[in-house]
């Protein structure tokens, strides 16, 4: 691996036309604001790491998160017409416009960065 990169982190991460991060919110008790976190680099990796672990487009919030601000996703970009979560290339195809110049035919802004999700 690269010096650089092993320092300072993937390129794309400095870019701040791009999310930093990338968040899902699953409410643990309804009504209250106490939330579980899970977070990937990458949407693609957020999601598939939703999917491994079976939890439920309808059960959690996305934000995707910048240096200093966050802003909701709307899930409907990330699933299927059935309710099912999407699956790469097909969320990428789907974030197209919402990253115009960013994800395109053989070119991924986002590629240098790491696609596993953690959770608690």
């Amino acid at each position: 691996m690269n010096i650089i990169k092993n320092i300072f982190g993937p390129k794309s991460k400095y870019d701040k036309t791009l999310p930093y991060t990338y968040e899902a919110r699953f409410q643990i008790v309804e009504g209250d604001e106490t939330y579980n976190s899970y977070l990937s680099d990458t949407i693609c990796g957020l999601i598939d790491y939703l999917r491994d672990n079976s939890i439920k487009p309808e059960a959690v919030k996305l934000f995707e998160i910048y240096q200093t601000q966050e802003f909701p996703i709307k899930t409907e970009l990330c699933t299927t017409t059935e309710g099912n979560w999407l699956r790469r290339p097909h969320i990428c195809h789907s974030f197209k416009a919402h990253y115009k110049g960013h994800i395109e035919e053989g070119k991924c802004s986002f590629k240098d960065r790491e696609r596993e999700g953690c959770g608690p």
